[in-house]
């Protein structure tokens, strides 16, 4: 699996393919709704994203701590970065998705973190 770079808001895929966030929030409720998966509820999608939430934790501490188990093989620096890459990539699906049933523009919430902590830590 080759990296993506982000630059900005968009995202630079390896063989020069670009897609930004809202592009890939549209994408990926059509390939939700193909597969009959756009429909579950917020409670049902709150289970997946602990799920992914999980996945993620685990993959940080392969790359920080290692991991001594004996059914895990030992995996190299990319393989642990590529695995992270998808990792935190599921979990953004899983908040697309709750943006999208809730009526949130993602772009939105780049500012809306931002203007928040330039509240709550003024300079």
């Amino acid at each position: 699996m080759e990296i993506a770079l982000r630059t900005n808001n968009t995202i630079r895929f390896p063989r020069g393919q670009k897609m930004n966030l809202t592009e890939h929030e549209k994408w990926l409720i059509n390939f939700y709704k193909q597969r009959n998966w756009y429909q579950y509820s917020p409670f049902i999608r709150l289970n997946y994203l602990s799920e992914e939430t999980g996945e993620l934790s685990r993959a940080i501490r392969a790359i920080e701590i290692g991991r001594d188990h004996p059914g895990d093989k030992q995996l190299s620096s990319i393989k642990k970065r590529d695995n992270l890459q998808e990792e935190l990539a599921d979990i953004l699906d899983q908040l697309l998705i709750f943006c999208s049933k809730y009526n949130i523009d993602p772009n939105c919430l780049l500012s809306a973190s931002e203007n928040k902590l330039k509240k709550r830590f003024p300079e």
